[in-house]
Formats: C-alpha cells, sequence, structure tokens
C-alpha cells in the first residue's frame, strides 16, 4: 500500500489512511506467517536482487535527500547517516541476503519437557504480527527493518525520518517488488509516505489494535515520544553513550588501536565510544601516547581535572559526560580502579555498550559480570555493538530496555512465543 500523501493532508484524511494501512499490514502478516520459510527466504533474495538493480535509481533519490539537508543545514553525522553510495547499497543487498540466510526462527523449538501426568509441553517460537519502526535518517534501515521483519514472518509499517523519505521510499520500493516476485503480498512491508508528524502519533496508537509493538531507533527525544505516548509495547533504543576503559593492566598497544578505531572508525554510528576512562595508575604514562594519537587523527579532546593535569585538553562539562556526540569528540575521565569506571558507568551511561581493555581475567570478568549494559565487551572495540558483526545478518537497532529483547535486535528478538500442549486424553483433576 504506497500511499501519496499530499504533505497538508488534513488529519481526519491521514488517521483513515494510516488504519488501512495498519488492516493491510495484519492481512498480510497472516499471509506471509503461512507462506512457510522457503517462500520467505525467496522473497528476501528477490529483495537483495531488486536493490542491485535498482542501485541508480537509489543513488539518484538519496542525491535529491542530501541537496535537501545540505540546505537546511543537517549535521556532519546526520549528512553521513542518510548518504548512500554504490558500497553502501551494496551493502545494503549483501545485508539482506545474510538475512536470507539465516534460520527461520518461526517455529523453533526453544524447549521440550513432559509433565508426570504424560502431558507434553513445548515452547515454541512465532511471529509477532505487525511491527511498526519509527527511525531516522538512515534509509538502510529501511532495508535491515523490512528484511528481519518478514524474516521473522512479520508485517512492518515504516516511518523513516523526512530527510531521507525519497531514498527510504526507492528503498521500500524494492523490497515490494521482491515480496510481489514471489506472489507474497506488498503490504507486509509499507512506508509511510509524508513527513506529517502526526503520523507518528497514529502509529503509537496501535492503529485501532492492528500494531503489536514499536520500534523507535533514533536520539533522545524521538525515543522519549515513543515511550511517553505508545499505546502499545516499546523495544527500546535508548542513545548509545558507549564507554571504553582502559585498564591498569591494559596492553598500551591495543589500548591505542581500540580507542581510535572505537572513537573515529564511524563517529555517527550508536556503537561510536563517547567516553574514554584511563585508570589513574597508568594515565600519567600512557595518556599522553592515547591524546596525541587521537588528536592526530582529528579527534577533540574534553577531559576532568585529572586528564587535564597529564594533557592540555578542552575541560569537560557535567554535561559532556551524558552527550552522545556523534563527532569526532571523545570525553577523558581519570578513574580510580574498576570501581571507579563501574560507577562512571553506571551513573552517565545509557545501558548501551561499554568495553573494557584489559590483559587481566579476574578484572575482565567482573566488569563483563557487572556493568549492567546490553552489551559488554573485553579488548574490542565498541564499534562492534552491531547486528551484522554478531552473525545476526542486520539488526533494527541496539536494544537498551528490559523487555525480552536486548542488544541487537534481529529475526530472533522479533519472535514471540506460544506454548503447544500434547495430552492423549488427560483431564485435569
Amino acid at each position: 500500500m504506497t500511499i501519496q500523501l499530499p504533505l497538508a493532508a488534513h488529519d481526519a484524511g491521514l488517521a483513515g489512511i494510516m488504519m488501512a494501512m495498519g488492516a493491510a499490514a495484519r492481512d498480510a502478516s497472516a499471509t506471509v506467517a503461512k507462506a512457510g520459510p522457503d517462500k520467505r527466504t525467496a522473497a528476501l533474495k528477490a529483495m537483495a536482487a531488486r536493490i542491485r538493480a535498482a542501485a541508480p535509481a537509489l543513488l539518484d533519490a538519496n542525491r535529491q535527500d542530501m541537496i535537501a539537508a545540505n540546505a537546511k543545514g543537517i549535521s556532519g553525522a546526520m549528512l553521513d547517516r542518510l548518504e548512500l553510495t554504490p558500497s553502501r547499497i551494496e551493502a545494503m543487498a549483501k545485508g539482506i541476503e545474510d538475512v536470507a540466510a539465516l534460520p527461520d526462527p518461526v517455529g523453533d523449538v526453544m524447549a521440550t519437557w513432559t509433565r508426570p501426568n504424560g502431558l507434553e509441553i513445548s515452547r515454541v517460537r512465532g511471529p509477532i504480527g505487525v511491527i511498526g519502526i519509527i527511525y531516522e535518517s538512515r534509509p538502510n534501515v529501511t532495508a535491515d527493518a523490512g528484511a528481519l521483519c518478514l524474516r521473522a514472518a512479520n508485517a512492518a509499517i515504516l516511518r523513516g525520518g523526512s530527510e531521507s523519505l525519497k531514498s527510504s521510499r526507492a528503498i521500500a520500493d524494492c523490497l515490494r517488488a521482491g515480496l510481489a516476485d514471489v506472489g507474497l503480498p506488498q503490504d507486509a512491508i509499507q512506508l509511510v509516505q509524508t513527513p506529517d508528524r502526526a503520523a507518528v502519533g497514529h502509529i503509537l496508537s496501535g492503529l485501532g489494535g492492528k500494531l503489536d509493538v514499536v520500534v523507535p531507533r533514533g536520539g533522545k527525544s524521538l525515543v522519549a515520544r515513543v515511550q511517553e505516548e505508545a499505546r502499545v509495547p516499546v523495544i527500546g533504543h535508548l542513545e548509545g553513550l558507549c564507554h571504553t576503559y582502559i585498564h591498569a593492566k591494559a596492553d598500551p598497544d591495543k589500548a591505542e588501536a581500540i580507542i581510535l578505531n572505537a572513537k573515529l572508525r564511524r563517529v555517527g554510528v550508536c556503537g561510536s565510544t563517547e567516553t574514554m576512562m584511563i585508570d589513574a595508575s597508568i594515565a600519567p604514562t600512557l595518556l599522553p601516547r592515547l591524546a596525541k594519537a587521537l588528536e592526530a587523527a582529528g579527534c577533540e579532546l574534553r577531559g576532568d581535572e585529572r586528564a587535564r593535569a597529564i594533557h592540555p585538553m578542552i575541560a569537560a562539562s557535567e554535561q559532556d559526560w551524558t552527550t552522545e556526540y556523534l563527532a569526532p569528540i571523545l570525553s577523558v575521565a581519570v578513574v580510580d580502579g574498576i570501581e571507579g569506571a563501574m560507577a562512571h558507568i553506571a551513573r552517565y551511561g545509557s545501558q548501551h555498550t561499554d568495553s573494557i581493555v584489559t590483559e587481566d581475567d579476574a578484572a575482565a570478568e567482573r566488569f563483563l559480570a557487572e556493568v549492567d549494559s546490553a552489551i559488554v565487551m573485553r579488548n574490542a572495540s565498541t564499534q562492534f555493538a552491531d547486528g551484522a558483526e554478531f552473525g545476526m545478518g542486520a539488526e533494527i537497532g541496539i536494544a537498551t530496555g528490559r523487555l525480552h529483547a536486548r542488544g541487537p535486535v534481529g529475526a530472533e528478538q522479533l519472535t514471540i512465543f506460544k506454548y503447544v500442549v500434547r495430552g492423549t486424553g488427560q483431564t485435569r483433576p
């Protein structure tokens, strides 16, 4: 249901369109669930082929979005997220193929046991149903979200950022064409065709009971609005206030390589480290080396008083510790041992991704066990916080809430389960 909606659409008209999208998605979800894994796999492969074939059209649509975004003065980090290149388009297609290669989670028997009365009980995965995904200016999310929802036999209603509307529309057209190629309903993937923010409100209302879950992927204000207004369950994705802690027993070479990658590989992604903590016992000798390497790579440093006493840098404010820069800026804190590092994360972190660099096994295991984040790492860049890097093919985002999904949200996390009970005539006394 690709509906072209005038920008000045009356709210009543918009409400009717959104409700129609919900009804179409519900019908499509039932068909997709019954289609079986082979047909869903064939659809995913067809989607990837359509993406590749449409590369020139995708680049043209994205060029129009980029021109408009530049005219609006959009930040460099947002422009980086918005831009499509031939390699990124190929990565989208490859990501869909990776999702197609994943085991179909629907029907997976998670556990089976037999009761003393002979009842056999199984816990079996099944689709959620209809999933609404609200995201900002990353058109590749359109492909990732559509593919993952289909892999788990769900229907998807996608609402991307206004800056990426032309790009997202072109991608969604490819996904829908792939569905049609194998005889599945195109309405299993629908894109909201208007930048009118009122459309988000209709999604959050649940579309008259047709929407089962909402997944927000974006900045703090978007996630906050969704969590405050949603009338359906939310799989939340808070901002990435990621930390890298350089422990007293860190290998200096590893520390330098990891922090440079964790901060600067791509500064506009949620897995980019925003705060580096370094143990006070090694800061006088190691911090200058790390600081010079970061500065040489173009990174601005903002440090606490102890960090500035060791190496000159801008004074960090209280706000810096809770800022997702999405830019080549890094906060630096000198901490007293692993307790100080974990206390800093507990106070300022967003429970996204946090890493320790150390050769001390005991310290590493304590950090991994006690830091309450969706992803905890040892001797690895926080930029690995990505569903594709976890072998999930793609992801909708990194969930930081406490529902069934936490960390990268892939196809398996877009399922629920039911209990199947097989008896031989038992009655309950």
